[in-house]
């Protein structure tokens, strides 16, 4: 029987918002339930023998194959949207199990959290209830299930505040980067373009980067200096 009840914590489950960064996009990490052509959030339970924190470590190493990943806590979503028998039931008939009654089919509170993680050391891989795991544009996401797409909304909103200091706890860019790739960075977050010698004004106040040589491409009076974050 897959999902014991006597293994997990009954009507708790976690939803996790993964945002990476492709150089130019935002993107968020979506699964497919096996031949339902429903769309989700990485997420799962909370075993009763396990931190929440842990639980939700254990589920994103398992699809991402990271393991130090930053995540974030940012709000608790229970309303009524949150109860769909029907879909919970569906999932279980595609893996080969019949229930009329499950506590999988329960209403559940889910803790949001969210991650942001280089795009591109990420393989995805998907559980055993799904078809794929794969990134999508922001802006061009699947529908989601039930208060998923509402997840995703409060995490960017989260994400978005103070966001000069969270990207100091964040993997998103490599050890050293450029101006202009943390400018990318920015307005991928905040839809937004940002004034190039403003931007670059404003970091190097905030007193987070540490400049280091300049990156050699083509013509060393165009070289860019590169930086990193400050431990």
């Amino acid at each position: 029987m897959p999902l014991l009840q006597e293994e997990y914590l009954q009507n708790i489950s976690y939803d996790s918002v993964i945002f990476g960064f492709s150089g130019e996009k935002l993107k968020i990490l979506v699964l497919e339930y096996h031949n339902m052509k429903t769309f989700a959030l990485p997420g799962g339970f909370v075993k009763v023998n396990e931190p929440l924190d842990e639980a939700v470590k254990r589920g994103l190493s398992e699809r991402t194959g990271l393991d130090e990943i930053y995540l974030e806590q940012f709000h608790t979503f229970g309303s009524m949207d949150r109860f769909s028998p029907a879909v919970m039931r569906k999932m279980l008939l595609e893996q080969g199990y019949d229930y009329e009654d499950h506590w999988f089919f329960g209403r559940f509170i889910t803790v949001g959290y969210y991650a942001l993680i280089n795009y591109e050391n990420v393989v995805p891989k998907p559980d055993e209830l799904s078809d794929s795991i794969k990134w999508y544009d922001y802006d061009q996401l699947p529908k989601l299930m039930m208060d998923h797409a509402e997840i995703v909304e409060k995490a960017l909103d989260h994400l978005r505040s103070n966001l000069d200091h969270k990207l100091l706890s964040f993997n998103l860019l490599p050890e050293r980067f450029t101006m202009k790739e943390l400018q990318q960075v920015y307005e991928a977050i905040l839809g937004e373009t940002q004034n190039r010698a403003n931007f670059q004004r404003k970091m190097l106040s905030l007193n987070i980067l540490e400049r280091h040589e300049k990156l050699f491409l083509g013509g060393s009076h165009k070289a860019p200096f590169l930086y990193s974050f400050k431990k």
